[in-house]
């Protein structure tokens, strides 16, 4: 209804568009059919994704497809016992101000919920179902981003990945891309399906250390070059890495994120990438190492509330603007955008970003723990 009321000329055209896609929780692809068919009843072309998919991949098919807006069934990172979903507008990130409070507005008023079968949806071409034409896509501009793909054929090799999806959306995607660079990935047996039960976790969320128990387990095993992580919904990412002791240690959000913006940046740099005006976005409660590498680099660092919606909000107005270039984002709760194609964290680029950079610092006769201690040897403590 909001929708409809925000797009009159679209919606007296018949031209409305919307994107759903859904994790691995309980009943998830239940709901998310459920709302493919209320968009497609109510006139509104619905793109449905034909089995799960993390939730970065849905912000990129709403650019990719000119859809109007998207929706993506799932809880994130919270424990098994929740769903509910997050809701994205035309620019492919989750709604704000003035729609958020337009959207509940409707919600406040709705007394019947117009829907349709799968059937008559399918037959009407108001509900269309995706998969591979989209996944291609993603999986293409996810290995574009790198910055040294000769580096990662002659070190493939040498690298081995331990990785969880922790019964989540990740798996087909960090494997293929990853697989996709030549890399070794090793995925945790007893996380590698997707499970709304989550039973092998309390939470599965790679912020907290419990969750990667199984997967530093098999790290110590295989003798593993570095631990990946990815929840449910693939839009966070964590990592853990050995130090000179064999004791692997987790990266905190802020580490990740310091390190991988260093990377982004003296990579840039070096291939003279870096745009006019460039410019890093931190959410409020992330932490200020990275603006002292930004400083070092001459690159901005702009500030917004807590979210990746506000991140995404900060660069859809350098576009509108054209006053700067974003080049990376950030926040302390696992979360990191190196692409502009997806409007939102994204926990699957971000493993492939980690994965070149592990061998940079390796070419480089570093580790990452050993190149975060020089950072902060540069920088200060953090």
């Amino acid at each position: 209804n909001y929708l409809i009321k925000a797009c009159p000329e679209k919606a007296k055209a018949g031209t409305l568009s919307a994107v759903v896609a859904y994790d691995s929780r309980l009943n998830s692809d239940v709901f998310g059919e459920a709302t493919a068919l209320i968009f497609a009843a109510n006139g509104i072309k619905a793109y449905l994704f034909s089995s799960l998919r993390p939730t970065p991949e849905l912000s990129f098919a709403i650019r990719q497809l000119g859809a109007d807006t998207g929706v993506v069934v799932t809880a994130s990172h919270n424990p098994r016992m929740y769903n509910g979903y997050k809701a994205y507008w035309n620019d492919g990130a989750q709604v704000i101000e003035p729609h958020d409070v337009g959207i509940i507005e409707e919600v406040n008023k709705v007394t019947e919920v117009k829907t349709m079968t799968r059937v008559e949806a399918i037959a009407s071409e108001k509900l269309v179902i995706i998969d591979k034409e989209i996944d291609e896509k993603f999986w293409a501009m996810c290995k574009a981003e790198l910055f040294r793909p000769d580096l990662i054929k002659e070190r493939a090799k040498d690298v081995k990945i331990v990785y969880t999806p922790l019964h989540g959306t990740g798996g087909m995607h960090v494997n293929k891309v990853l697989g996709d660079l030549g890399l070794k990935v090793i995925t945790v047996p007893e996380q590698a399906e997707p499970d709304g039960n989550f039973p092998t976790v309390v939470k599965p969320n790679p912020e907290e250390k419990p969750a990667l128990t199984l997967a530093v387990e098999l790290a110590k095993k295989e003798n593993a070059s570095c631990v990946m992580a990815t929840d449910p919904d693939a839009d966070r990412f964590g990592t853990a890495f050995p130090d000179k002791d064999g004791n692997w240690v987790l990266l905190s959000g802020n580490q990740m994120g310091a390190l991988l913006m260093d990377y982004v940046l003296l990579s840039r740099k070096e291939f003279g990438k870096m745009p006019a005006n460039p410019a890093v976005i931190r959410s409020i409660v992330t932490s200020p190492f990275g603006d002292y590498i930004c400083k070092k680099y001459g690159v901005e660092m702009m500030e917004c509330l807590t979210g990746f919606k506000w991140i995404a909000a900060v660069e859809k107005d350098f576009e509108e603007k054209g006053t700067k270039n974003y080049v990376f984002g950030l926040e302390e709760s696992y979360g990191y955008k190196v692409e502009r194609d997806v409007m939102d964290k994204d926990g699957v680029s971000a493993a492939a970003m980690c994965a070149e950079m592990t061998m940079y610092w390796a070419s480089q006769g570093k580790t990452i723990l050993e190149h975060l201690d020089d950072m902060y040897r540069e920088y200060g403590y953090f």
